[in-house]
């Protein structure tokens, strides 16, 4: 049976296996930065996820089928997440760093969009890496069998859009996670945050995070280093960082809001495990080691 949102946040590995999840996003970002710089907010984590389910839902029997403005606009005004103008100026994006393609005549419309090779490597490798976290959970097999199948995603990713562009936990992130997601590649930032957040404070009431170099941390994420100060500072007075004195060598992260954070999370890997469940099955766990009760003499 899939994962609980519940499940999930309240499992006792769940910090630590998203600590991993952050750290396999950074190295995502570094293999690919523009493609991920360009998806790292969460309105355009649900334009891209619904924009990719809709061109892999693409029928050749079903004129108007696939990825297409009208259909893009349809998902994602329909729950608010973004204006029809932001759906235009995304697709338009997207072609212009070729991560999508126009499909046939490209003077005939509705043009269909289809993803190229990079954007589909990097679907395939985030779903994969989402079941990676599930899998350290529970020990099951998810990573294992799309890797084996990976025709699969083809089933599975569409799934996991559809299912998340209708859920209201996800589509409103609480307002203080919100600060960062609804920002400008600041989901980038709060990854950053959550893969640094090793260990308690002696009061137990946050995470020591290190030393935050914001000049360095806005050129590595391409990002403007005013636009960083402002979100730090917006997060520090909401209670999500702080310094603990003026030498600013250390920050530290609250635990409260990562506890807040994870538990949106929890919403999508849910979702993940959903999708995964629908089209693969139950999940396949790892046998138990025998209890010594149990083994008999010979």
């Amino acid at each position: 049976m899939a994962f609980s949102s519940e499940d999930i946040a309240n499992h006792p590995h769940f910090v630590e296996a998203l600590r991993g999840f952050a750290g396999s996003l950074r190295k995502q970002f570094d293999d690919s930065p523009r493609l991920s710089r360009m998806l790292a907010s969460h309105q355009r984590w649900l334009l891209s996820q619904a924009a990719f389910a809709l061109q892999l839902e693409y029928d050749p029997t079903q004129p108007g089928s696939g990825l297409t403005t009208t259909n893009l606009r349809e998902i994602i005004t329909s729950n608010n997440a973004a204006s029809r103008n932001t759906v235009l100026n995304f697709l338009d994006q997207l072609l212009s760093y070729k991560f999508v393609r126009i499909v046939g005549d490209p003077t005939r419309r509705p043009r269909r969009y289809e993803a190229t090779e990079i954007s589909y490597h990097a679907m395939f490798q985030w779903v994969l890496t989402n079941l990676m976290l599930l899998d350290r959970l529970d020990g099951g097999d998810r990573l294992a069998t799309l890797q084996g199948r990976p025709d699969l995603l083809r089933l599975v990713q569409p799934q996991i859009a559809r299912r998340a562009c209708l859920e209201p936990r996800w589509l409103e992130p609480p307002p203080r996670v919100a600060l960062f997601l609804w920002t400008e590649a600041g989901g980038l930032v709060m990854d950053e945050l959550v893969r640094r957040a090793m260990d308690l404070t002696d009061s137990g009431d946050a995470y020591e995070i290190g030393r935050i170099d914001a000049r360095q941390m806005a050129e590595h994420f391409m990002i403007s280093r005013t636009h960083l100060q402002r979100l730090f500072r917006r997060a520090v007075e909401a209670g999500c960082l702080s310094w603990p004195d003026d030498s600013r060598k250390a920050c530290l992260l609250s635990r409260d809001f990562l506890r807040e954070y994870c538990h949106w999370q929890a919403v999508k890997f849910s979702i993940v495990d959903q999708a995964y469940e629908k089209i693969c099955g139950p999940v396949r766990l790892e046998k138990p080691e025998p209890r010594l009760g149990a083994v008999r003499e010979a």
